[in-house]
């Protein structure tokens, strides 16, 4: 699983075994993978003997048996995947990138290139892939979380037959701890009510700290220790990634000083650099002036570099920009210096992210653990992210409700973005550019820019040829069972009682002794939202069914044209051969179809925003058909898609309160944030409405009369104008059944207010919906409430 970046440290010590006693023997393994000792590790978790049984009667005539513990293989590494979040093949200094990634560097002096490993294009189905060793589809994530349907291979739970890596390492003596964001839990799961089973400490990790959907805000992050919601700490000028590799670092030396014999996975996946761009600006400053030449001249730049290191073949051509997005040249200069700001804040945040990921690979060295650690730095889990549109956007919520932000409201942001005050994502072009020499970005599965990235293994004890390259074809399918066979263990057959399927991928470890070896992984099909391609023995067809600015208007799946590719001689896919090689593309469109029924790919889904909504998707939602929902005092945290969705249609909110004596201030009922959401709550004792359109408008009706003392019952209605969804309607906000203010909400948020922000009862956590009431703990509510009711109109 590999997080933000990708960094594998195996860490294995390698553990006793069954200690010896007078029971009864247990059967010989019956499979070659068991190892020395008796021990059979391929059922997990390991069989523990059958207690002994004694005849004397006083204990100190007795020998006790020795205890049963379970190690890891002697010699085992400690193991660190670094994963980093939407980082194309161009972007990092190692591979010919225009942004500085030190530590990627010094790893990849001392360890191995991979310049063809590929990812799935989005983050879920990279992360789940990652995590067990099988197709993403195979472990029903074909897309996202939040995007899940009802189809097998896009259920978005993970069936018990694919353990995680990190639960088969663990069963096997591994001490395991997950670091940063997860994004492999089905939406529905997030709730109170679990269930439990797919979040990271049921998973196969030990600790877990960090987020649990797909981004948080930077600044003022969703943070779960384990299973609990926990608020950041008080720190100085706080930066999740600094906090997150904190607590990792913390772990880690903790781990080793109680249990130094025992070895260590850290799964360390920061936010960065997914949307928000959030990065202090003495980072971002250190690029001034960089990226002024524009998103073309930085393509032709990175790929000189690229051919110079070597990370690309001295023939590669660069591949055409999409035709949908401008020439740099072309661009007023407004938009130029706009533009250029959102690249410096991106390339800071990279390499803020890469020092920080330096400072835990400093501790690990500091202890003296380092060189027995298979190191694994995957820079993306897919390619750099062209979802900021054409212009980018100061709030990355626009592009999930359909709305296109506009230059003239950019600018004046310039100096701020980057900042609380921002939400942001880069302009496309960009986006294109990080992923040099390919065409293409997140999303576009068949497209070697949406899946190639950049991946270095560091091994000191298990690499002897330090510096140099390897061009094998690979996959992320591939890197739990690399870990597997350098820690000494057999791929297990059943897991906690279930049967497996399989591992899919195949062991790299071939390729760290033989640049030259043949590749193993010769056949491998690609998909996302319609997007879909085959590679199998140096040839790649594929198909681009839509751009990741395209939500609408899409065209039929069978409308689609494919092309072929001969990538032994064209790494970038500029030449195709589809009038030349017309039989070869038959023959690998229908592998392609052969293996997308295998791994249940079919039926293909393209849909995008609309699969936001659960109804729409068909998949379980928490809440059903109820239209009430009864709320009290303490309920905080309630990620979106377990709450009442109370969008496109009408609502009501009913709070039964207690007013103390004096002035009464704070949340009563909110959902989202800063960047749109909507609040009931009390100002200088006065009841108010907030909703917060994307942060780009709020919409306020509020009482001009405080609320006296004593029980009281305020109300929200909100009807709905109908007509399509997004529309606006009127508030009417009611103390005991009076009305005493009303307004209308001009417009409304169609599909998703926050992807990381929640809904709460009592305070407004993270960052707030209204204006001046203050932040986190600030906005807490100083009367009683005694319940909240939400209702809910049919969908309009």
């Amino acid at each position: 699983m590999r997080t933000p970046g990708i960094c594998i440290a195996l860490g294995i010590g390698l553990l006793a075994g069954v200690a010896a006693c007078s029971a009864p023997p247990s059967p010989p393994p019956t499979t070659p993978a068991a190892a020395a000792g008796g021990i059979d590790r391929t059922a997990l978790p390991i069989a523990e003997p059958a207690p002994q049984r004694y005849t004397e009667l006083d204990a100190r005539n007795a020998k006790a048996p020795e205890r049963f513990t379970v190690s890891a293989p002697k010699g085992a590494p400690n193991v660190v995947i670094v994963l980093i979040d939407d980082v194309g093949f161009g972007g990092p200094s190692t591979f010919g990138g225009p942004i500085r990634t030190p530590t990627m560097d010094t790893l990849a002096q001392g360890g191995l290139r991979f310049n063809n490993f590929h990812t799935t294009a989005l983050c879920s189905p990279t992360r789940n892939a990652l995590k067990t060793g099988r197709n993403h589809h195979t472990v029903n994530t074909g897309s996202i979380m939040e995007t899940a349907t009802a189809f097998p291979g896009n259920t978005g739970q993970n069936p018990n037959s694919v353990a995680p890596l990190a639960e088969m390492l663990r069963l096997n003596g591994y001490s395991t701890g997950a670091f940063g964001k997860w994004h492999e839990t089905a939406a529905w799961e997030t709730s109170v009510s679990g269930p439990f089973d797919r979040w990271p400490t049921h998973q196969g990790f030990d600790r877990f700290y960090g987020f649990i959907g797909g981004e948080t805000d930077q600044w003022y992050p969703l943070i779960y220790d384990g299973l609990i919601k926990v608020e950041p700490p008080k720190m100085e000028n706080y930066h999740f990634t600094v906090d997150m590799t904190n607590q990792a670092i913390n772990w880690v030396k903790a781990q080793q000083s109680m249990t130094p014999d025992k070895p260590f996975f850290v799964y360390y996946a920061p936010g960065a650099t997914h949307a928000p761009h959030h990065v202090p600006k003495e980072w971002a400053d250190r690029y001034k002036g960089q990226f002024d030449k524009g998103w073309d001249q930085v393509r032709i730049e990175t790929l000189e570099r690229q051919k110079k290191l070597g990370v690309v073949p001295a023939n590669t051509q660069l591949a055409p920009r999409p035709k949908e997005l401008a020439a740099w040249d072309s661009l007023p200069a407004d938009q130029r210096r706009l533009f250029a700001r959102q690249a410096e804040v991106f390339a800071g945040f990279l390499e803020h992210t890469d020092n920080e990921i330096g400072r835990f690979q400093q501790a690990l060295a500091d202890i003296g653990e380092l060189d027995n650690t298979v190191f694994i730095y995957i820079a993306g889990d897919n390619g750099t992210s062209a979802e900021g549109g054409f212009v980018g956007m100061y709030n990355e919520m626009t592009y999930f409700n359909g709305v296109a932000e506009k230059v003239e409201d950019l600018i004046p942001l310039i100096d701020k973005w980057g900042s609380p005050e921002t939400f942001p994502h880069m302009s496309a072009g960009w986006a294109v550019a990080f992923d040099t020499p390919f065409s293409w970005t997140k999303q576009v599965a068949s497209d070697f820019g949406g899946t190639r990235n950049g991946m270095v293994i560091h091994w000191p004890q298990g690499i002897k040829q330090p510096g140099s390259l390897r061009n094998q074809f690979s996959h992320v399918i591939d890197i739990a069972p690399t870990i597997l066979e350098a820690a000494g263990l057999p791929e297990p057959k059943s897991v906690n009682g279930v049967v497996q399927t399989p591992i899919e991928g195949t062991s790299l470890l071939y390729a760290f002794k033989d640049a030259n070896a043949p590749e193993r992984h010769t056949t491998q099909y690609f998909e996302m939202f319609g997007n879909r391609a085959i590679y199998s023995g140096g040839w790649f067809a594929r198909t681009i069914h839509r751009a990741p600015w395209q939500t609408t208007n899409l065209p039929p799946l069978t409308a689609d044209v494919w092309e072929i590719y001969d990538v032994r001689s064209d790494f970038s896919l500029t030449k195709n051969l589809a009038a030349d090689q017309g039989a070869k593309l038959k023959e690998m469109q229908a592998l392609f179809m052969k293996e997308a029924e295998k791994y249940h790919v079919l039926p293909i889904d393209d849909r995008t925003i609309e699969r936001t909504n659960a109804a729409l998707a068909g998949r379980p939602d928490v809440l059903g058909t109820r239209t009430s929902l009864t709320l009290y005092e303490g309920m905080q945290g309630m990620l979106e898609n377990t709450f009442m969705n109370i969008k496109n249609r009408s609502s009501k909110i009913t709070a039964e309160l207690q007013i103390p004596t004096g002035r009464v201030s704070g949340a009563i009922l909110s959902q989202g944030g800063r960047f749109g959401g909507w609040s009931l709550y009390v100002k200088d004792g006065r009841p108010a409405y907030t909703y917060n359109f994307l942060g780009m408008a709020r919409y306020t009706v509020a009482s001009p009369q405080a609320l006296p003392p004593g029980p009281v019952t305020i109300t929200l209605d909100f009807v709905y104008d109908g007509g399509g969804v997004g529309k606006g309607g009127k508030a009417t906000l009611m103390v005991n059944g009076k009305a005493v203010a009303e307004g209308r909400i001009e417009k409304t948020q169609p599909n998703i207010f926050s992807a990381d922000e929640t809904a709460d009862v009592g305070i407004d956590n993270q960052t707030p919906v209204a204006e001046g009431i203050g932040i986190g703990a600030e906005t807490r509510f100083t009367g009683h409430i005694n319940k909240v009711t939400l209702d809910v109109g049919p969908a309009k």
